[in-house]
């Protein structure tokens, strides 16, 4: 019989890989509608919906809603001890400190901001106030999205916030479509829409759900009426608040708070400070946003696998020279091999990527994203991708072997990063909105640079030197630049303004030049080879067994 460890163990990997499906999914749903609106709406309309009004309704959230969800979710497990009445009424708090944040943001997004051009400013206000009021909606589903996940409702959370966004989507999309008068009113219907469905379907499921527990009279589901979900005192000798929570959510209200800053830095920083225009935000945050692809379905699953193999392969806290000797081999050819594996498909998104970023802006965005600075962020963002795959692989092998002491001090070290990630965002806007990528890849050659010199610390009393040889080979390298070359030549003579008979003889120069560079790498890489082979053969195993 499995126990109740086995019981939550199984329930969160399920819920991660709905999570992973979620995010996946949104990520499709926005990338595809984003591609049809684009050739609807000008670049101030987008930067003002993606950045300054999004930017607000995210902030809502996380500043009223963050704490309450670790306090809670942490505490899932000792809530038998504590009496749900309680806890339900702090969720509570997190609506009137909703209301009180989109008040405070509201003024300054009315008040301290930049007004919007003249055709987006009579809608302005009415904006600010969709999207505040739709962050404050979804609080009030809050008490309801504590409960079902600290009980273990792991599929229900994909289907309503995936219905909800579904549903933001298509109404965006045909109001843009079908009433292009309604403007940026298109947006604030659309934002509206989701937030209502997320409130009523949460309240809608529970409602069926409280019907048909009762009728099971199962005990262990708190809640035994609807009227259960607000708030309430059972006893009137009982305490309206644990406040041991309360004391606990606001630990992790300041620690939230940091992450917030850190998290959107950049984006506070043009918004508040006007380091850019509504235009230039409008494509930085496309660009970001196709930038991010690659890192998310690419590097990310790499980075999580390759985190798992060195975790169980090297034991944390021991020294390089007191580890198993097969294991420490290992563990240095695979950090070798999976280093040189992301740079080059680094160095493929760079090379190609530069001479194809006004083509794939052109395609995706037509004129709005082509025409301007738009080619020149993506062809920086490919740089700054090549980076983070470095980053990630390299930091991925410093947090599975570091002891914890090391972990908390870097934690320090990374405060540190981010003031100068921030500092260097606010100067580097002199050179527009490249500037903040700038910043980024700053910030991860940093990371990366520290990352480095723990790796060749750890190895340094052993034989072993994984950082020798993760760099190309020389005959790759030359297929690189022969084909940047090529690729830069196709670009100038092609794309993108003769039709697509010229644009197609632009794609097949760089199908002829992807191809010679992995041939060139199949052939002068072997042990890369034979690396990507042993995995793939033993995953095409694992699902045959």
């Amino acid at each position: 019989m499995a126990t109740s460890s086995d019981v939550v163990l199984q329930s969160a990997m399920k819920s991660a890989s709905y999570n992973v499906i979620l995010q996946i999914s949104l990520r499709i749903i926005t990338f595809l509608m984003n591609a049809f609106i684009l050739r609807f709406i000008s670049r101030e309309t987008l930067g003002l919906v993606n950045v300054r009004l999004t930017l607000l309704y995210t902030t809502i959230l996380f500043l009223a809603r963050e704490a309450f969800r670790k306090t809670c979710l942490s505490h899932s497990s000792e809530s038998k001890g504590t009496k749900w009445d309680q806890i339900i009424n702090m969720i509570w708090l997190a609506v009137p400190l909703g209301a009180s944040a989109s008040l405070v943001f509201g003024f300054i997004w009315l008040n301290w901001l930049e007004m919007p051009p003249m055709e987006l400013a009579k809608d302005y206000l009415t904006s600010v106030v969709c999207f505040a009021s739709s962050a404050i909606l979804e609080l009030m589903a809050e008490p309801l999205w504590i409960v079902f996940q600290c009980h273990l409702f792991v599929r229900l959370k994909v289907v309503i916030e995936g219905s909800a966004v579904l549903l933001r989507c298509i109404t965006a999309a045909s109001l843009v479509y079908f009433v292009p008068s309604l403007g940026l009113l298109a947006f604030c219907f659309a934002q509206l829409m989701q937030s209502l469905t997320y409130f009523l379907l949460y309240y809608i499921y529970f409602f069926h759900f409280i019907k048909a527990n009762t009728k099971k009279n199962d005990k262990e589901f708190p809640l035994r009426a609807f009227n259960d979900v607000f708030p309430s005192r059972k006893s009137p000798n009982s305490l309206w608040i644990n406040f041991k929570l309360l004391s606990l959510t606001w630990s992790f209200f300041k620690q939230s708070l940091l992450k917030q800053i850190l998290t959107e830095g950049e984006r506070y920083v043009m918004t508040l400070f006007n380091a850019l225009t509504l235009a230039q935000q409008g494509v930085y945050d496309v660009i970001n946003n196709l930038g991010s692809l690659a890192a998310r379905f690419i590097f990310l699953p790499v980075e999580e696998s390759y985190y798992l193999f060195f975790t169980q392969t090297l034991v944390r806290d021991k020294p390089a020279s007191k580890q198993q000797p097969e294991s420490l081999c290992l563990a240095a050819e695979t950090l070798e091999s999976v280093l040189k594996f992301v740079l080059l498909i680094g160095l493929t998104i760079v090379v190609f990527g530069y001479s194809y970023s006004l083509l794939a802006l052109d395609i995706y965005g037509g004129s709005i994203l082509s025409s301007g600075e738009g080619p020149t962020q993506l062809r920086w963002h490919c740089f700054y991708i090549l980076i983070i795959a470095v980053n990630g692989i390299t930091e991925c092998f410093m947090f599975a072997t570091m002891s914890q002491e090391a972990v908390e001090k870097y934690n320090k070290k990374m405060v540190v990063f981010s003031v100068i990630f921030l500092l260097s965002s606010w100067f580097l806007t002199y050179f527009g909105a490249v500037g903040f990528i700038f910043a980024n890849c700053l910030n991860m050659m940093l990371r990366i640079i520290h990352s480095l010199i723990y790796i060749q610390e750890y190895f340094c009393d052993t034989s072993l030197r994984p950082l020798q040889g993760f760099l190309p080979s020389k005959p790759v390298l030359l297929a690189y630049i022969i084909a940047c070359i090529f690729t830069l030549w196709s670009d100038s003579m092609f794309c993108c303004s003769y039709g697509w008979f010229w644009r197609l003889c632009h794609i097949a120069t760089g199908g002829l030049c992807g191809l010679a560079v992995i041939l060139t790498i199949y052939l002068t890489e072997e042990n890369l080879v034979q690396f990507v082979k042993k995995q793939l053969f033993s995953k095409l195993h694992t699902k045959v067994e």
